[in-house]
C-alpha cells in the first residue's frame, strides 16, 4: 500500500543540486509540507463544525429482508478520539471513508480543550465506551486514536482495564514514549505528560500481562511532532502490538490520507487469532 502523489517540477532541479538521497528528502519533506499547510487551512475551516458532542443515537434496525443479507456477526463500533487542541472534525474523511466500506456504528468524542490530565481523559473515555457497548448491544469497540487521542486511549486500556471493552487500538502518529517537540509548551500540564520520562509514560511502560486489546501503531517518517521519530511506535513485551511506517505525509495528514485510511480499515479487519500470531513480525509499510 503506497501514499502516492504527482510529481514535483522541481524534481530535476533538486536532482542537480543536492546528492540524490538529500534531494529525494527535501523533495518528499517539501510535498509533506505542503500537504500540511493546506489539510491545517481546510481544517481551520471545519473547526468549529466539530466543537459540540454529536448526537448519539442507537444505530436503526435493518429491515428483515436487509438483515437477512447482512453478515451474522456485525462490526463492533469504532470510536475515533483526536488529538491535542483539535476536535472531532479532524475524523470528517476518515469517518465517510469508514462508512463507505461497512462500518455501521461510529462515534466521534469530542474531550475538553481545558483537559489537564490523561488519567481523568482516559477515565472519563472509559464511561464514554461502556455507555457505547450498553447502548449498541456490543461487548467490545474499536478506537482510532489521533496524536494524544492515542495515548489517552491506550492509558485507558493499559492502566484502567479498558481492553475488556476494547478490541483494536489503531493510533496515528501518538507519542508512546513521549515527545521533546516544542519545549515552550511545557507550561500546559497535559503536555508535560507527553514527555519522555513523565509519570504518565512511565506507567505505560509497567507490566501489562494479558492485556486482549491488540494495537496497531501508525507513525511517519516525516511527523514534525514526534521526537524522536520512532516514539510513536508501541514497544511494550506484553502489548500485541505491530507498527506502521507511513512515508511522505506529516503528522496533520494522517486521520486524513486516503491510503491511511485504507490502512486503518485494514487493521481494523484484522482477525484476532491472526493478528495475535504475527504482530510481533509482521508490519505494512505506506511508502
Amino acid at each position: 500500500m503506497k501514499v502516492t502523489g504527482a510529481a514535483s517540477p522541481f524534481l530535476p532541479l533538486c536532482q542537480r543540486l543536492f546528492p540524490t538521497k538529500l534531494a529525494g528528502l527535501s523533495v518528499a519533506l517539501l510535498k509533506a509540507t505542503a500537504l500540511e499547510i493546506a489539510i491545517l487551512a481546510g481544517h481551520l475551516l471545519l473547526y468549529p463544525s466539530g466543537i459540540t458532542q454529536e448526537r448519539r443515537t442507537a444505530p436503526p434496525l435493518p429491515s428483515p429482508d436487509v438483515a437477512a443479507k447482512l453478515p451474522t456477526e456485525e462490526k463492533p463500533p469504532v470510536v475515533l478520539l483526536h488529538g491535542f487542541i483539535d476536535n472531532r472534525s479532524v475524523f470528517l474523511l476518515l469517518r465517510r471513508n469508514l462508512a463507505q466500506h461497512g462500518r455501521q456504528h461510529i462515534e466521534s468524542l469530542n474531550y475538553s480543550p481545558l483537559t489537564c490530565d490523561i488519567r481523568t481523559a482516559a477515565e472519563l473515555l472509559g464511561r464514554h465506551i461502556e455507555e457505547i457497548c450498553e447502548r449498541t448491544g456490543h461487548e467490545r469497540v474499536d478506537i482510532v486514536g489521533h496524536s494524544l487521542g492515542g495515548l489517552i486511549a491506550r492509558y485507558y486500556v493499559q492502566c484502567l482495564g479498558g481492553d475488556t471493552h476494547v478490541r483494536t487500538l489503531v493510533t496515528l502518529g501518538t507519542p508512546h514514549s513521549g515527545t521533546r517537540v516544542a519545549p515552550v509548551m511545557n507550561a500546559h500540564p497535559i503536555v508535560r505528560q507527553m514527555r519522555p520520562g513523565s509519570a504518565v509514560i512511565e506507567e505505560l511502560t509497567g507490566p501489562a500481562p494479558g492485556c486482549r486489546t491488540q494495537f496497531v501503531s501508525f507513525w511517519s517518517d516525516l511527523d514534525h511532532l514526534m521526537d524522536p521519530l520512532e516514539t510513536a511506535c508501541v514497544e511494550h513485551p506484553d502489548l500485541l502490538a505491530q507498527n506502521v511506517r507511513v512515508s511522505g505525509v506529516g503528522h496533520l495528514a494522517l486521520p486524513v490520507h486516503p491510503a491511511v485510511a485504507t490502512g486503518i480499515r485494514q487493521a481494523l479487519d484484522l482477525e484476532e487469532p491472526g493478528a495475535r500470531t504475527t504482530a510481533r513480525t509482521g508490519g505494512l509499510t505506506v511508502a
